[in-house]
């Protein structure tokens, strides 16, 4: 059998292992939703779920509530709207700002998938983390609360990497 070579370098490359898990369980949830026939992409309920979280966003509040850069908030806000799920309207105030909402068919979907899609999908990731040690979903908090206190380039620009 090949060496797994990204396995083997640990922390040298756990943000390439982090993205490889999470392109694993996306593909997973993907199968799941195309075999309940739900129409869009496993990536884009994130988004669905911080406007029915949240409400109406402006793109920028949007993008930082779910950690993504801007422009592909809007690709995606674009991809949503023409499905009819989103609308984005401009700001009176400000011509630049555009304010998203869940439109009723996307309250629908979103209603629905909370009910009916979601629960499996995180009863199916519980089950796959559940003889893990350690609480999985606070270390990984820890990492991101990390990074954002002092990313990798400063971390070795102070020596705090020894």
């Amino acid at each position: 059998m090949m060496e797994d070579v990204i396995r083997s370098l640990g922390y040298l490359c756990l943000g390439s292992r982090l993205k490889r898990i999470g392109e694993q369980l996306q593909a997973d949830a993907q199968q799941l939703l195309d075999g309940l026939e739900v129409p869009l992409q496993s990536s884009q309920y994130p988004l669905l779920a911080a406007l029915d979280r949240l409400g109406p966003l402006a793109i920028g509040e949007l993008a930082q509530s779910l950690g993504l850069t801007q422009p592909g908030v809007t690709r995606s806000v674009s991809l949503l709207a023409e499905l009819g799920l989103v609308e984005a309207i401009q700001s009176r105030g400000d011509q630049r700002r555009r304010v998203v909402s869940l439109t009723g068919k996307g309250q629908r979907l979103v209603d629905v998938a909370k009910r009916d899609v979601w629960p499996r999908i995180e009863n199916a990731v519980a089950d796959l983390c559940r003889d893990l040690s350690g609480p999985l979903l606070d270390q990984l908090a820890a990492i991101e609360d990390g990074l954002a206190t002092a990313p990798l380039d400063r971390r070795v620009k102070t020596g705090a990497v020894q």
